[in-house]
């Protein structure tokens, strides 16, 4: 996807973009350019950048965390 698509569809990932580095949230090359080459561009974690976008890094909202399973002795 481009930036501006994320932008548009997403406009909360604006902080993402800028906490990360990506500050051309305004700009022209938004409209063409990928998250990927956003960020290789201005030399960003990727992978980093895309978890947060994807939510990777938040905590989940009021749904129990899944528990390993333990055998009882």
């Amino acid at each position: 996807m481009t930036i501006g698509q994320v932008i548009r569809e997403h406009p909360d990932s604006i902080p993402i973009f800028l906490k990360n580095g990506l500050s051309c949230i305004g700009c022209p090359m938004s409209s063409m350019e990928t998250v990927e080459q956003g960020a290789l561009a201005h030399g960003i974690d990727l992978d980093k950048m895309l978890a947060e976008l994807n939510g990777g890094s938040k905590k989940s909202k009021g749904k129990p965390k899944a528990k390993a399973k333990t055998k009882k002795k």
